[in-house]
């Protein structure tokens, strides 16, 4: 399968702002009595809705740029805002690593020529746009996907959750074993239903660093694996005491009479750590042991999905072919683990939902 055509086009996963005449009028240092751009509140409301994370790239004093932002009352629109005397080209790759995306879907806002050549010469995949067009920033195709989805509206208050969750974890006092038990994580995994039809092509699209085969899927599609008797699309949510992080998760699994061929595996970045990606790893395998079948799994190598490769041999699978970087792995299925003691794994079938708790290689569900 190759990647749908008209999904390939690069969203903007996150816009970060310059403060001075970009974001406000006037220059704050100066004792400017600064004032927010004409429609510049109707573009963060218009890009969070839209689930595009903003941050800040300014050149000021963080005690005064952050007393302005909140007293204009958008403060926490702002994501690792970078307020501070390093080069914007800086404050950019940090603010792309705290976010854990990759620097070419970032958008970059400034007055300055000087500031978006800098930005351009270092970071030539960032898209760098002037302050003269924010006007027409909603209207630009990079800016608009193709459905906004409840997660995508919750995207910026479920970072803020993460946030809070990494100040828990840099302060936890003990393993980090124990602070994942603190979590309370409760897994879902479940078939696709229509409902999560527009979700799950946008995991495809948004997920590039952590999806085993690269491709995405359109709407449709899905839809018609989900109607098909030789696929199966599950999608995995995730929740814990800090809240909800949504659904985080896909896999597309192809049911041949002998064997189940895993087509796709992809995991939010922001979950990966949390050990979920082995969970739904290791469910799929189960599915295949009670199916008494085979099972194997496509993998595309690239640059930044290494991380699947590893979850797939960790999880015993072994290479049978690799021509190139499409990969072909197989499992004997014989490295079932029983799902680790701090999470709660709800599985839900078609049929009816079963809380599952150190599910061991057997299948056996606790009711």
């Amino acid at each position: 399968m190759s990647a749908t055509s008209g999904l390939d086009k690069k969203l903007i996963k996150c816009v970060v702002w310059d403060l001075d005449n970009t974001l406000w009028n006037g220059v704050l240092l100066e004792g400017d009595a600064v004032s927010l751009r004409d429609g510049v509140l109707d573009v963060i409301a218009g890009l969070d809705e839209r689930g595009i994370l903003q941050s800040i790239a300014s050149k000021n004093d963080y005690d005064l740029a952050m007393a302005k932002l909140k007293e204009f009352g958008i403060d926490e629109y702002f994501l690792y805002g970078q307020i501070n005397w390093n080069s914007k080209a800086a404050s950019i790759k940090t603010i792309s690593e705290s976010i854990n995306i990759a620097l070419d879907s970032v958008a970059f806002i400034d007055d300055q020529i000087f500031e978006r050549e800098e930005v351009s010469y270092t970071h030539s995949e960032v898209l760098c746009i002037d302050a003269a067009d924010i006007g027409r920033l909603l209207h630009q195709p990079q800016m608009n996907p193709r459905f906004i989805t409840d997660d995508s509206r919750r995207r910026r208050k479920m970072y803020l959750s993460d946030m809070a969750r990494r100040e828990a974890e840099a302060t936890f006092a003990g393993t980090q074993t124990e602070f994942l038990a603190s979590l309370g994580m409760k897994i879902t995994i479940s078939p696709a239903g229509k409902e999560d039809l527009k979700r799950a092509e946008e995991l495809t699209i948004r997920t590039n660093q952590l999806n085993s085969t690269g491709y995405t899927y359109s709407f449709d599609e899905l839809a018609e694996f989900i109607d098909s008797e030789d696929h199966e699309l599950l999608i995995c949510e995730l929740e814990d005491k800090y809240g909800a992080y949504g659904k985080i998760g896909l896999a597309l699994t192809e049911l041949k009479p002998e064997r189940h061929i895993l087509k796709l595996l992809l995991m939010s970045c922001r979950v990966m750590s949390r050990g979920v990606g082995a969970i739904l790893v290791n469910y799929i395998m189960v599915r295949a042991k009670n199916a008494g079948v085979g099972l194997l799994a496509e993998y595309i190598a690239n640059k930044r999905n290494r991380m699947m490769y590893v979850t797939l041999k960790f999880a015993g699978f072994r290479e049978i072919m690799r021509n190139g970087e499409e990969v072909l792995l197989e499992s004997d299925l014989s490295g079932l683990q029983e799902f680790p003691t701090y999470v709660d794994v709800n599985i839900l079938t078609k049929d009816s939902e079963q809380n599952v708790r150190n599910q061991a290689c057997t299948g056996k569900r606790n009711q």
